[in-house]
This record gives structure tokens, C-alpha cells and sequence, in this order.
């Protein structure tokens, strides 16, 4: 028989408890005190999710000098002339505006400077000093202080909650509610809500290396793909240049050490102690991060490699007390590796940190589904084709806010509408599927996903790659729906949870590869080996995939230059020479 969900109703429903959902949360209820709000998340609320992982800070134009048209331009270009520029325009104005919001309502202290103006460290790929941060644990700071606003207000929380379907209402698609597995029981968990927001997050872990910690596994842009909603994008998948590696045995192998420590002037060394940057951008160390990635991945393949296969990272030359002090969370993260980031050398390989494809939404960040909306890494459009460091996070925040002030409007007035049984009965007996199923080896299927991304989908990639990934993916799917779970217990069961992640991850992953093979040139974190150039940049276009019936369908959209063409800046000619 199959289980029944208990089922608990809400006015808005935001899943994730990141920067976008929690910014949600205070904005929503700001606006109307008196709707009832509910934040779902996974694990625990300030305790879980990528923004509390941001390391190296937040982009915005506050200091003389700077502006948010040049922030504008440093993001499309820097996008490759791919992102909705209304979009990137709404992130560079709005930054501003959540960065005091940030510092003077929710009591976040970043570092200043000597007359007291707060400091702005270096990012690559930017033509100005603009990344506000709090040392090298940015993101501790700004989650720390959202968590407490939360909690001081009477906005109720889901924690140990799993999202695992968007229920459509019975007479269309609109959002009726969301379908969830409490983790503590077992227990399926209908919420019904008049707005759900999307802000789950993305968390590239199908990549051999990769910065999120397990238990991110793109749920949310999986259960958008299965409402047959757009995702955008989704071949722009960005590596990280300097993940630790510290061999296989430990999960610290993958995690971030930030871009702060090339743009404060570290090296990058091969496995012959040499520089290798400026043989591949005259900006050497400071380039953008899918060519600083693809730069540290041809040394791999020429086998110019460190002990453990990847290169080095040097600070040692700047200073050991000055590398101590300005990055003491990363040389502890180092110290607890067995590696000296202030005085020696660190092993580092490119990691699979952020999706810059996702929902398409609206610059109110709506949907094609009237009632679900979407923020922060869930969404695509925003970055194009490449992400610069620090974007991310002003991302977050920016569209969180704005996120929480469209949904406290469009709720009102608005009744709760009539759930559609037969999808919700469909969802359930999906996740009950593992139970039928003697239990296999996911451990092995995962690290044979790992193989497949990294090695076929990953830094470079070519149409033989690409194909065979497509292959080998599906291959996989099949061979997941015949493993189940040997344990029938559902409290805390985390076999499920992993057969979960599996199935989100390659249903994720089929997206990646599907618009990877179409795009046939090379933007951003995108290369083609065997369509190397940037093409036609004047008739560029972005991918759209839906799955449909079980198969991706792909559509090309072009992109709409509504403020700057390419090869037009809207700077002046001596601001663009600043």
C-alpha cells in the first residue's frame, strides 16, 4: 500500500536556508507580518547550504572610482556576453542596496579599512578592487546574522526536510505545494502553500572533485526538469582553479581555497615548480576561473603534475606572517591537510563549484508557473556563461530579497488551491521505488558518475566525450532504478537519501551533457576541444532544456542585448581606461 503524506498548509513556502532563502524569509515578512512563512530545509537552518561555505566575499561599486556600470560590464564580459543583462543589471544596482541593508540592519561586520570604508580585496577577472568580505569566511558572517533574524521573528522552520516533488494544482500548472520527506521519520510531508520559492541551491556533486559537501545534489533544478519547467544554461558548468587535493581518502579533497590568495599575488607552480599561467592568458594567476581551470588542466594532461596529480599553489613569497594573517582560515583548513599555505607549497586541482545554468525566471523572479519562484544558484541567466568570484553571493541576497518582496504581494488574496492527486500519488510511489529492489552498490555507481562528468563533461570537452557521457548517464539511470534499499526502515534512513541524490544528480547531469553537445563552440567555463573559438557573438544564443516524456529537449533563445552590445561598453572612454 502505497504510504499518505501528512499535510500541513502554509502561505509561503521557501525551500533552502541559504543566502536567497533566508533573505527571502526576512523580506516577506517585512512586507506583511502577518502572512504565515515556512523555510524547509535539508539539514539545519545556519548550519547547512553553500552560502555559509563562501569564502572570498561579495561584489559591489562602493569604492571612488568604481561604478555599478563598470561591475555591469566586468559581469557580461566576463559572462561572455550570454547573461540576461537585465538580470545583470538588477544584480549590480541591487548589490549596493543589500550591502548596507546587510551591515546596518542585520549586523553583519565586514573588514574596513584604516579611515573606516570598508575594505574591498581583488577578484580575477574584474577591473576593480570590489570584493567586500569578512577575512576568508565571509559567507560564516552573513549566514550567522540571517539565522538570528529569522529565528527572532515568527517565521516557522521544516529543518531535516527533504523536498523531493513541486506538486501542481489540479486544473493547471500552477504550484499547489511541495511533496517532502521528513529525514527524522521517514514521514511524507505534503505542504501546501499559496508561493513555494525555489532556493535549494546547486551543488555540482556529480564531478569527481567538487567544492559542495555531499548532501548537495541539485534537487531543486532536478524536481524543476520533472514539472517539465526550462532550465538555461546548463552546459555553463564552473570549475573552481584551486580546490585542496589532498588524496582520496579524505572528504577535504575538493574544497575551495579562495580566490582571494591569486588575487592577492599567489602563484600556481607545476609539478617542475614553474609558473605555468602566462603560457595561457597574459593575466596569468589572475585570469578568469575557467581559464585559470583550463590552464592548471592542460599541465595535468601534459603530466606536469604534483604527488597527488594536480599543481601547486604558492603564497610563501608574499610573507608568511602577512599570509597568516590576511587567510587564516584557509592556512588552517591547509594545516589540517598537512600542508603550510603560509610558508610552502599546497597541492590544488580544479573543482566543480557552481552551476551557472538553472530556472528561468524574471527579474521579480517568477516562473512560468504561476505562484513557484526562484533565487540564487536554483536559476540560470544571471552570470552566462562564466560566474565571476563574488557574484555568487550578491546573487543570492540580491534575488532572495527581491524573491520575498514579489511573493508577500502576490500571495495576497490568494486562496490555497486544490492539489493534482494523480502526480502527487506518481511522486510518492517514485520515491517508494528503492523499497521494491534488493539493495546494490551505490558507492560504486557513484564513483563511476564521478568518472563519467569529470573525464567526459567536465574542464574540456569534445563530441566523442560528450556522446559517450550521454551513454554511460543512461546507462547508470537504468542501473539505479534496478538497486533499491535493503533497509525498510525510512527514520534517518540515508541509503534513500543517496539513492535520492543519485537519481536528482543524473537527471541533472543529462541536462549538462545534452546542452553541452549542442553548444558547438566555446564560451566560459564551456570549451570544446573540437570547436575551440568564440563564435558569432552578435547572433549569440542560450540553451533551454525541458524534459519531456523522459527525453531532454533542447531550444535555442537569443539573447537580448537590451543595454550593451558586443564590442559597445556603456562606460565612458575615460572610465574604461581608469
Amino acid at each position: 500500500m502505497t504510504p499518505q503524506p501528512d499535510v500541513i498548509s502554509t502561505d509561503i513556502l521557501i525551500l533552502g536556508s541559504g543566502g536567497a532563502g533566508l533573505f527571502a524569509a526576512l523580506h516577506a515578512h517585512d512586507t506583511d507580518p502577518s502572512l504565515h512563512i515556512t523555510v524547509a530545509v535539508k539539514g539545519l537552518l545556519g548550519k547547512c547550504g553553500c552560502t555559509r561555505m563562501v569564502q572570498g566575499g561579495y561584489n559591489v561599486a562602493l569604492a571612488e572610482g568604481d561604478s555599478a556600470e563598470r561591475h555591469f560590464m566586468d559581469t557580461i564580459t566576463g559572462g561572455k556576453w550570454l547573461p540576461d543583462q537585465e538580470l545583470a543589471w538588477t544584480l549590480v544596482n541591487k548589490a549596493i542596496e543589500r550591502i548596507h541593508e546587510l551591515e546596518n540592519e542585520l549586523g553583519c561586520f565586514f573588514d574596513r579599512n584604516a579611515d573606516g570604508t570598508l575594505h574591498q580585496k581583488a577578484f580575477a577577472g574584474q577591473t576593480f578592487d570590489r570584493t567586500v568580505h569578512k577575512g576568508d569566511l565571509t559567507g560564516i558572517e552573513i549566514i550567522n546574522r540571517l539565522a538570528e533574524q529569522v529565528w527572532a521573528r515568527k517565521i516557522h522552520r521544516l529543518e531535516e526536510h527533504r523536498a523531493i516533488e513541486l506538486i501542481p494544482s489540479a486544473d493547471g500548472p500552477r504550484i499547489a505545494g511541495v511533496l517532502m520527506i521528513d529525514l527524522r521519520s521517514g514521514q511524507y510531508r505534503l505542504v501546501r502553500a499559496k508561493a513555494v520559492l525555489l532556493a535549494t541551491g546547486g551543488g555540482p556533486t556529480m564531478y569527481k572533485f567538487h567544492t559542495p559537501s555531499g548532501d548537495k545534489s541539485c534537487d531543486g533544478l532536478a524536481m524543476a526538469l520533472r514539472a517539465g519547467l526550462g532550465l538555461r544554461d546548463m552546459e555553463m558548468v564552473q570549475f573552481h582553479p584551486t580546490g585542496l587535493l589532498a588524496g582520496s581518502d579524505t572528504r577535504m579533497t575538493g574544497t575551495v581555497l579562495e580566490e582571494g590568495l591569486r588575487g592577492a599575488g599567489g602563484y600556481l607552480l607545476n609539478g617542475r615548480r614553474e609558473r605555468f599561467m602566462h603560457n595561457y592568458d597574459p593575466r596569468g594567476e589572475r585570469a578568469t576561473r575557467d581559464v585559470v581551470s583550463r590552464g592548471i588542466y592542460a599541465e595535468m594532461r601534459a603530466g606536469r603534475t604534483s604527488p597527488n596529480g594536480g599543481v601547486y599553489i604558492q603564497m610563501s613569497h608574499l610573507g608568511p606572517d602577512k599570509v597568516r594573517k590576511q587567510f587564516k582560515g584557509m592556512v588552517e583548513r591547509c594545516g589540517d591537510c598537512g600542508f603550510d599555505l603560509a610558508g610552502g607549497l599546497v597541492e590544488v586541482v580544479p573543482t566543480a563549484h557552481y552551476m551557472m545554468g538553472g530556472v528561468v525566471f524574471n527579474p521579480d523572479c517568477s516562473t512560468e508557473w504561476p505562484g513557484l519562484f526562484a533565487a540564487g544558484e536554483d536559476t540560470g541567466g544571471v552570470h552566462g556563461a562564466n560566474r565571476l568570484g563574488g557574484n555568487g553571493v550578491a546573487n543570492s541576497t540580491v534575488f532572495g530579497g527581491i524573491a520575498g518582496d514579489s511573493m508577500a504581494v502576490w500571495v495576497r488574496g490568494k486562496a490555497l488551491v486544490d492539489v493534482d492527486q494523480a502526480r502527487l500519488q506518481q511522486a510518492i510511489a517514485a520515491a517508494e521505488r528503492p523499497f521494491a529492489h534488493p539493495g546494490g552498490d551505490l558507492h560504486a555507481l557513484r564513483e563511476r558518475l564521478w568518472d563519467c562528468m569529470w573525464d567526459d563533461a567536465g574542464i574540456v570537452r569534445d563530441e566523442a566525450g560528450l556522446k559517450r557521457a550521454a551513454a554511460t548517464l543512461e546507462a547508470l539511470h537504468q542501473e539505479l532504478e534496478s538497486i533499491g534499499v535493503a533497509d525498510g526502515n525510512r527514520a534517518y534512513n540515508l541509503t534513500w537519501h543517496d539513492w535520492l541524490n543519485l537519481d536528482s544528480l543524473i537527471h541533472v547531469s543529462k541536462a549538462i551533457v545534452s546542452a553541452a553537445l549542442a553548444r558547438e563552440d566555446s564560451r566560459g567555463a564551456h570549451f570544446r576541444e573540437d570547436y575551440p573559438d568564440v563564435r558569432d557573438l552578435e547572433n549569440s544564443w542560450f540553451s533551454v532544456m525541458r524534459l519531456h516524456n523522459g527525453d531532454m529537449q533542447l531550444t535555442r533563445q537569443p539573447v537580448s542585448f537590451t543595454r550593451v552590445r558586443p564590442g559597445e561598453s556603456i562606460l565612458l572612454e575615460d572610465e574604461a581606461q581608469a
